[in-house]
């Protein structure tokens, strides 16, 4: 089932208008590039406190990886929510990078996004995914996850939230597991739900958009 809605832009742009400035003076970021010879905790990737301690060990089973290529200036949270703003002003549907997270692993880059829409859609799921009882949707598989949530506002009561998407996914042909791809499956579902939870306190949504400290990765019925 479809439910569709008239989009109110006032929460949304309640939240960042501080930060529009930025964007005003045109600050932009290479989201392909990477610093050279900069490595990092997982913890100071995307501007920090984006990936939690929970999706630090998440991203380590992804790649094996404790270290990363540092993000670049403007692949950050903050900068996504501006960005998503911006956005939500001009157009019902848009998806953009967050930031991109290189290890020097197997799994040679992790690309998160967001994504922003004025429907949720509700359907069966695609098989490749597991369903999972975060946000007003949320799913795994062996090489990537999202995280859906409904972004409200307390001070704006009669307005419809904005429904956004966390998104993380291995890019090129990441092999598929063999035996038990659960481990991997919450991995990835931990750290889209870390990157939710970023945008969602960035974007001020009432009560965190109902999304919890931690992910919720008992398969929903």
């Amino acid at each position: 089932m479809v439910t569709t809605r008239t989009r109110t832009h006032s929460l949304l742009c309640a939240a960042v208008a501080g930060s529009m400035t930025f964007l005003a003076m045109g600050c932009s970021d290479d989201p392909d590039g990477k610093p050279a010879d900069v490595y990092v905790t997982a913890d100071k990737l995307c501007g920090g406190r984006a990936v939690t301690k929970d999706a630090a060990k998440a991203l380590e089973v992804i790649t094996g990886e404790t270290r990363f290529a540092a993000s670049g200036t403007y692949s950050t949270v903050a900068d996504a929510a501006v960005e998503l703003t911006r956005e939500a002003m001009t157009s019902d549907y848009e998806r953009e990078d967050i930031c991109r997270i290189y290890p020097d692993a197997p799994v040679n880059e992790l690309r998160v996004r967001w994504e922003l829409d004025n429907i949720i859609r509700k359907g069966p799921p695609h098989p490749q995914f597991t369903v999972l009882p975060m946000g007003e949707e949320a799913g795994a598989a062996h090489d990537k996850a999202y995280v859906t949530f409904a972004c409200g506002h307390k001070d704006q009561p009669g307005s419809s939230p904005d429904y956004i998407s966390a998104e993380v996914e291995a890019t090129g042909t990441p092999t598929t597991p063999e035996g038990d791809e659960r481990p991997l499956k919450n991995a990835y579902a931990t750290v889209a739900h870390s990157f939710a939870l970023a945008l969602a306190k960035e974007l001020n949504c009432d009560n965190n958009a109902g999304l919890k400290p931690k992910p919720s990765l008992i398969p929903a019925s």
